[in-house]
This record gives structure tokens, C-alpha cells and sequence, in this order.
């Protein structure tokens, strides 16, 4: 793709960027539902622009749901939340990129530090409040991205979020045409997606499984180490041109300080 197209592309997504901004401060709701719905329209629009090609197999299920999926690129938010309305979870250093960072909060992202018990208790605190008002969320459970071929331990915050609630795990598994749209480890982003802008087309599979209920399961350690299991399978069946391998270790999960209780109580995860 040329220079100018490129240059074309990313100005018609900060103008999409920009305008949904605007657009949700002008409406100023409140309502967590409504805020899902505007994130959809904005990922929607941004996977046109950069023309997304998205094989979806399965579907998502009616009414509040916790969305678990792998973690790859910062494109995954984007792929999902275009098919289905969601409040995402991401990392509290984006809330710092300009633009970026801007459009997350006003569209209801739910950014946490993970190093931080009290941001955690935070995080999980607002992820309940929007599951109780209808809403889904959606979590990356690996808490960073990996570049495609092993699935890393899941923390289990929001799995001790599906017992406390009782609400379904759906499990999402993403694999990408291409292992170079994997963005991770020290790998800068504005030159990683100016590179990812410049592809004629991205390519990605999207995988829904069945919902998994948490009254199943004797702990949310139990319910992460399955959830796992089932997206490691999810990813195995993929097709992958690359052949690339999801290692299918199934460690220990990695413990979350606290979680939310209805009392307002934090306790540790169990």
C-alpha cells in the first residue's frame, strides 16, 4: 500500500476516533449499556477502515456475560467489540495515550493497574456494576499480549466476578492470518501500527465457544484453569496457515488480590 494511502487510512481513523469523542460528550450518558453500544459502533467503523476481514464462528449469548479471550493485539478489543456490544478491560498505561487513552474512558473502557491491588479492586468493582446494569464485559485473562503461539496463564479476578454473579464465562479464541500483527514484548506501537495500517486487508478468526456456567466449579482457580483448557482447544482447532502451536500447559493461575463482594467488602480470590 502506498504512502499516501496509509497516510489516508490513519487520518480517517483519528477523525473516527475523534468524532466518536465528541459525539459521547455531547450525549453525556451515563447509562453503561448505551456506552457498550457506542464502543461497538466505534470498533465496527475502525475495523472498516482498516479492513478487517473477520471469520466469526459460533455466537455470542443474549444478556450479561463475562468475555474471556487471548490475548494478541491491541486490534483484539476492536475485533470483538465490533460483533457484539461490550465494556472492555485493558491495561492502565493506555489510559495514558493520547487519543487513544481519551476514547477508552469516554467510551467506558475499564482500564486497571494491574500492579496495583487497590486499581484491581477498582477494575473489578466497575466490571461488576456493568454486568448488574445488563451489560457484557470483556477481559483478556492472560493480562498481556503474547505473539500468538502460547497461551499464558489466566489471572482469575473475573472468574471470581462469575461465581460472585453467577453469570456465564463465554470464551473467545482470536488467531490472526499474519503472526506479524502480533503485537508484544517491547515492541513500540505507533511504528508497529503504522506497519499494520499499511496491509491491504487483516485477517483474523474469531472463535465463540459455549458459555461456560460457574456453579460448576468449587473456585474461581477451577473455573480459570478450565476456561484455559477450553481456549487452548479453541486454538488448536483453529485453522493456522503459520502452523504455529498453542502450547497446551495448563499452570497454575495467577492470583488476583481481591474481589468485589455485594457488601462492598474486598477479599481475596478464592
Amino acid at each position: 500500500m502506498s504512502a499516501a494511502r496509509v497516510g489516508r487510512r490513519v487520518a480517517r481513523a483519528l477523525w473516527s476516533t475523534l468524532a466518536a469523542i465528541g459525539d459521547a460528550r455531547l450525549r453525556r450518558e451515563d447509562d453503561t449499556r448505551a456506552r457498550a453500544g457506542r464502543f461497538r459502533a466505534a470498533a465496527a467503523e475502525l475495523g472498516d477502515i482498516h479492513d478487517l476481514a473477520i471469520t466469526l464462528r459460533g455466537s455470542f449469548p443474549v444478556g450479561p456475560a463475562i468475555l474471556v479471550a487471548n490475548h494478541v493485539s491491541y486490534l483484539d478489543p476492536i475485533v470483538i467489540a465490533s460483533r457484539v456490544a461490550c465494556s472492555p478491560i485493558s491495561k492502565g498505561e493506555v489510559a495514558g495515550w493520547p487519543i487513544i487513552g481519551t476514547a477508552g474512558r469516554t467510551l467506558g473502557v475499564n482500564f486497571v493497574d494491574r500492579s496495583c491491588t487497590w486499581s484491581s479492586a477498582r477494575a473489578l468493582r466497575r466490571a461488576l456494576a456493568t454486568l448488574r446494569a445488563g451489560a457484557k464485559v470483556l477481559n483478556f485473562p492472560e493480562g498481556t499480549t503474547t505473539d500468538g503461539t502460547e497461551l499464558l496463564p489466566f489471572r482469575r479476578g473475573v472468574f471470581g466476578l462469575a461465581r460472585i454473579t453467577g453469570l456465564p464465562i463465554v470464551p473467545v479464541a482470536l488467531r490472526y492470518a499474519s503472526p506479524d500483527l502480533a503485537w508484544f514484548g517491547g515492541a513500540t506501537f505507533l511504528p508497529h501500527y503504522l506497519r499494520t495500517a499499511a496491509r491491504p486487508a487483516l485477517a483474523v478468526h474469531v472463535d465463540v465457544g459455549s458459555s461456560i456456567l460457574p456453579d460448576r466449579f468449587r473456585s474461581a482457580d477451577d473455573l480459570a484453569r478450565f476456561s484455559h483448557q477450553r481456549i487452548a482447544r479453541m486454538l488448536r482447532d483453529l485453522e493456522d496457515p503459520h502452523g504455529s502451536i498453542v502450547r497446551l500447559r495448563v499452570p497454575a493461575s495467577r492470583p488476583d488480590p481481591v474481589l468485589p463482594l455485594a457488601g462492598g467488602r474486598a477479599v481475596a480470590a478464592r
